[in-house]
């Protein structure tokens, strides 16, 4: 991989991280108010190393090394800067498994999002969706039986890995919505700063799992993206520090983060049946996606907008 690809694919990590940590953001910010200073600073400052490092570090080697049977710990993380041209090929191999799997993750995300999280109507027909909310199971199970349909045919692996990924956003959510009831009490009433702290870590990791599974669609490097969201997580940090308020003001950022995990969801999906999509579709798909929503957030700003 050429040093101008590395640069592309760690700018696009970077965006994508910070676009879909904003939740995660809003969320420390009203929590570390709520804290005294010496609590703050300890989270902003030592719970950076371990969102980045033990989160956004650990969690994409780990997962690279389970997938790939017969390639060692050291390997699964050197993978593409190896001597040996076995190693990445065996993880090459290995990919769709892993890539089915984040690809029916991402794309439920998306579909839970689009049917039944309240959200700012970006575009036209979403306010329809929303409204038919009782059709996202249906949506996703119809979703889930083709996909493993035609991952039977492939390789019944892949099926397996459609599955998994199920799995896993099903886990994530049911986490997600304990965690928001838990946030609810927390500012209603008296909890001591370590578990405040303890808490926000916890839903820091339950929010990255979205930024390291989409950071597949990007690239198998576990280097590159522990260096791409590992500055996209100090980039939220900053934000959460100086800058949540006016982000609450772009409305559309969500729209944005959403719409770019539909897209690199898909992006997966055909990765995983054998579609060769080049290194740059996903940074540029998703600089796109999110400077049309940026602009749409701004111009929402300087005046009404029908929506």
């Amino acid at each position: 991989m050429d040093i101008g690809a590395a640069l592309i694919i760690i700018a696009g990590l970077c965006l994508f991280e910070t676009i879909t940590s904003i939740d995660n953001a809003i969320i420390n910010a009203e929590v570390l108010a709520t804290m005294q200073e010496r609590a703050r600073r300890w989270f902003l400052i030592y719970g950076l190393f371990f969102a980045v490092f033990v989160i956004r570090g650990l969690l994409p080697w780990l997962i690279v090394w389970l997938a790939t049977p017969g390639v060692g710990p050291v390997e699964a993380f050197t993978a593409t800067f190896s001597g040996d041209p076995a190693i990445p090929a065996a993880i090459e191999e290995a990919s769709p498994l892993l890539l089915i799997a984040g690809g029916t993750f991402l794309v439920f995300l998306f579909c839970h999002w689009l049917f039944l999280e309240e959200k700012h109507y970006g575009l036209r027909g979403e306010r329809f969706i929303a409204s038919q909310g009782v059709w996202f199971f249906a949506t996703v199970s119809v979703l889930l039986a083709a996909l493993v349909w035609f991952a039977l045919a492939r390789d019944p692996i892949m099926a397996f890995g459609a599955v998994a990924g199920s799995t896993a956003f099903f886990i994530v959510h049911g986490f997600r919505q304990n965690a928001e009831e838990q946030e609810r009490r927390m500012l209603s009433g008296r909890m001591s700063d370590i578990s405040k702290i303890f808490y926000l870590e916890v839903i820091d990791a339950t929010f990255s799992i979205d930024g390291v599974i989409g950071a597949f669609a990007f690239t198998l490097s576990v280097p590159l993206i522990l260096i791409g969201n590992g500055v996209g997580a100090f980039v939220v940090r900053e934000i959460t520090i100086r800058n949540i308020e006016n982000i609450k003001k772009y409305i559309y950022v969500k729209n944005g983060a959403m719409y770019s995990i539909a897209v690199l969801g898909c992006v997966m999906l055909l990765d995983s049946f054998g579609h060769e999509i080049p290194v740059w579709v996903s940074p540029v798909i998703t600089f796109g996606v999110v400077g049309f929503f940026f602009v749409k957030s701004h111009r929402a700003l300087n005046g009404p907008e029908k929506r």
